[in-house]
């Protein structure tokens, strides 16, 4: 495995063999983690009209309550910065780059109960064409389970750019409800969220990644503005992770883990969180995924 993150990025992206070769990397070797408790993390960044809609700029709360919960993206980024399929099974591009062909998982229902097509896929791209995807002439789906987009200029490394966190894939017949409350494919269904205060997720009961993510029973997202606040609530155990401002005042403490590392910390966590060997730092909070990929101690 080891010879795999040296491999030239452009020529595994141009290939659907980079799904399954990388459909074998998740959590690394550590004591085997099992399902149960909650993780509660403060976080800034929420504002009262905030929601799902991922057309607009949201602040790292609804960031981790959306690409970290409750929705997910047709790729994703591991913690060793490598790409794999999350909805997408595999891909291919043509030997221009300007068309790409992406497989579905046939396994994957919304949290109402509706399996994902590939419509919903291509419904969901499309809604970034005047911004992320503006170079993408057209998003088409090819039967239930296939997606194809085809670009203005070549690009090797689309499959990268759909592991974005405001690309998400929502159901494409009830959008607008799903923008507004949470509707997703995501490891926990939304079962309460205060826009600008709190989100509060459910684990899904029998999802396609259960037995390799998705530890926590439930996740609850708090908003708290003061970096002083967070760090405060965390020291005396009202949350078990924070994001921080000034790792001062915990990197002494031997009772919390300041990630990603000292020198460059953007959040905590408490040591009754057991973590990954590895922590993805392309977004804080393990790439916003903590809630699937940490677990209790």
């Amino acid at each position: 495995m080891t010879q795999r993150r040296h491999m030239d990025r452009r020529a595994l992206f141009a290939s659907g063999a980079a799904a399954a070769l990388l459909a074998a990397t998740g959590l690394s070797a550590q004591p085997g983690p099992t399902r149960g408790g909650r993780l509660r993390i403060a976080l800034s960044g929420a504002n009262r009209d905030d929601s799902f809609d991922t057309r607009t700029t949201r602040g790292l709360f609804m960031q981790v309550a959306t690409a970290g919960a409750v929705f997910d993206t047709l790729t994703e980024v591991s913690a060793d910065g490598t790409l794999r399929g999350e909805l997408a099974t595999g891909w291919r591009g043509s030997p221009d780059a300007l068309r790409w062909t992406f497989d579905l998982r046939p396994d994957v229902r919304f949290h109402h109960g509706k399996p994902l097509s590939a419509e919903d896929v291509a419904a969901s791209l499309r809604l970034h064409e005047t911004g992320e995807l503006s170079d993408v002439v057209s998003i088409e789906a090819q039967g239930s389970h296939q997606v194809q987009l085809t670009l203005a200029v070549p690009d090797p490394g689309l499959p990268y750019r759909l592991s974005a966190p405001h690309l998400v894939i929502y159901p494409a017949a009830e959008m607008a409800e799903a923008m507004e409350t949470g509707i997703g494919t995501g490891l926990y269904r939304t079962h309460r969220f205060i826009p600008g205060r709190q989100f509060v997720g459910q684990r899904v009961d029998h999802h396609y990644k259960d037995a390799r993510a998705g530890w926590f029973e439930s996740v609850e997202l708090t908003s708290v503005p003061a970096g002083d606040v967070r760090a405060q609530a965390l020291i005396e155990r009202f949350v078990d992770a924070a994001e921080i401002d000034d790792a001062a005042a915990l990197v002494a403490a031997r009772d919390f883990i300041v990630l990603p590392d000292a020198t460059q910390a953007t959040h905590a966590a408490h040591r009754s969180i057991a973590l990954p060997g590895q922590i993805g730092s392309r977004w804080p909070l393990d790439n916003l995924r903590a809630a699937e990929r940490w677990w209790m101690a």
